[in-house]
């Protein structure tokens, strides 16, 4: 499973990908989670099941639902109190429903 969350500079989801991470290896899930910087993410599209944005990009979750509906990839905005929180269990099951629901 590739979960790739997108943020302004690829940056700020440091932290929450280092939850989401040792969320999985708790539950046994795995996974590669990593982050990019909205301007790289036409770049690491193809390799993710599942993308998810943070909520300083959030804007961008049109034209990206367009691209991912093209190539069977869910996308989807982290909720803003579970990014807030670097809540990773949450963002992480967010991901796999959206994965599962595809």
């Amino acid at each position: 499973m590739n979960i790739l969350l997108c943020c302004s500079a690829g940056m700020s989801t440091s932290l929450l990908v280092s939850k989401m991470e040792r969320s999985a290896k708790v539950q046994g899930i795995d996974c590669k989670i990593w982050a990019v910087g909205s301007n790289d993410i036409s770049n690491h599209f193809d390799q993710a099941d599942v993308i998810l944005l943070g909520p300083q990009v959030r804007f961008l979750l049109s034209k990206l639902k367009k691209e991912g509906e093209r190539k069977g990839i869910p996308v989807e905005a982290i909720n803003q109190v579970h990014y807030g929180l670097c809540n990773g269990e949450e963002v992480l099951r967010q991901a796999i429903n959206l994965i599962k629901g595809k």
